[in-house]
């Protein structure tokens, strides 16, 4: 990572406050002018990133800032973090909710889409808003989070659903949300006696590192068994910090795995992924699932076709270890859930999308991506 104080805009930060992830938070790039400070915008980019930006929110902490490489336009962390015209083209098979999540959700902030557990989904806030992001009908809209009410509307169904064991906390990021905070949903959660499992989702220790203090984790530890999924796309995400964020989670002996998406051009061929997941093994960090990347509405000049995944996977199975190797799956379009993309699950391939058959022996199509046409 580059030096944060060789850049003007953070010259006279101390290290405390750099190394504070509310700091961090308060001090996001959110604007083209803050961006234009840290990397070269020529002004054609900055007047796409503008019209994005009436449509979109853009927050990049100041710390996954200065990963982006100024030198290279098609650097894989700006690419994840700051807005591009390809936002604004929706083809026409992209969902506004691409996983069906609505119609699962009994009461606010609940997902119950699998029979033996929940997607909890405490906040629509980030620490950064990814380009990719799946539910950016939420998240990045408003600074929302799950109030006491609607708290205690999602405990009474969970208590009332004898067959939740797993409890996913997601968002959004629940490590945004204060330690107090997410301790006492933990420990109502941990009343409760079916639920066995508590699951967490955050991209804190690629983005925001610093989150990972040791007050969190000695708070986490109180309530095990924790399981924790990241989120690391591309090996540059890798740093000492994300490392040293990953080591501290594993050593309170929490497993920690890592959910990818695969990026078109940002790690779609089979040697940025071997070295991504080789790299994730090294910082103990299980590599979990490898997502074809969803139909969320704006996110198409992201995706590519089913066959070039099949693809990589073959090109990866079997040159690196076998537990380095992730399922490769598709979150089936409408809600029909995590599909693993193998022969078992893949009713038919052509150039127009694949045919799926999901764990319930449902039947859903995953489209293809159309050209990119950018209205003028």
């Amino acid at each position: 990572m580059n030096d944060y104080r060789t850049n003007k805009m953070w010259e006279n930060v101390t290290p405390e406050h750099w190394n504070d992830w509310e700091w961090q938070i308060k001090n996001r790039i959110t604007s083209c002018a803050q961006l234009g400070r840290i990397i070269n915008l020529p002004d054609n980019e900055k007047e796409e990133i503008s019209r994005c930006l009436e449509h979109f929110r853009m927050a990049i902490t100041p710390y996954y800032a200065m990963l982006i490489n100024p030198g290279n336009p098609d650097c894989p962390i700006k690419k994840q973090a700051v807005p591009s015209i390809g936002e604004l083209a929706v083809d026409k098979c992209e969902l506004e909710d691409p996983l069906g999540e609505e119609k699962f959700s009994p009461v606010e902030g609940i997902v119950h889409r699998y029979p033996d557990r929940v997607l909890f989904l405490l906040t629509h806030k980030c620490s950064m808003y990814c380009r990719h992001c799946t539910r950016r009908r939420l998240v990045g809209c408003e600074d929302f989070s799950v109030s006491n009410n609607q708290l205690e509307k999602a405990f009474d169904y969970i208590k009332q659903n004898t067959k939740i064991r797993d409890v996913l906390l997601s968002g959004g990021d629940p490590f945004v949300l204060s330690d107090s905070r997410l301790e006492g949903i933990i420990a109502r959660l941990r009343e409760i006696p079916h639920v066995e499992i508590i699951r967490i989702g955050t991209r804190t220790p690629v983005v925001l590192p610093m989150r990972i203090t040791d007050e969190l984790l000695n708070m986490l530890r109180k309530y095990h068994p924790i399981w924790i999924n990241t989120h690391f796309n591309h090996p540059d995400e890798i740093t000492a910090d994300s490392t040293l964020a990953c080591g501290k989670i594993a050593d309170a002996g929490i497993p920690l795995g890592n959910q990818s998406v695969l990026l078109r051009g940002i790690n779609d061929n089979a040697e940025t992924l071997k070295e991504l997941f080789t790299k994730l093994v090294k910082i103990r960090v299980r590599p979990y699932y490898l997502y074809q990347c969803d139909i969320a509405q704006g996110i198409g000049h992201f995706r590519t076709p089913v066959s070039q995944g099949i693809e990589i996977m073959k090109n990866i199975r079997g040159y690196i270890s076998g537990y380095a190797v992730p399922a490769f799956v598709i979150d089936a379009p409408g809600g029909g859930g995590k599909t693993p993309v193998n022969p078992d699950y893949i009713m038919s391939l052509d150039d127009s999308g694949a045919v799926l058959k999901n764990y319930l022996g449902e039947i859903y199509t995953y489209p293809n991506p159309a050209p990119v046409q950018i209205q003028a």
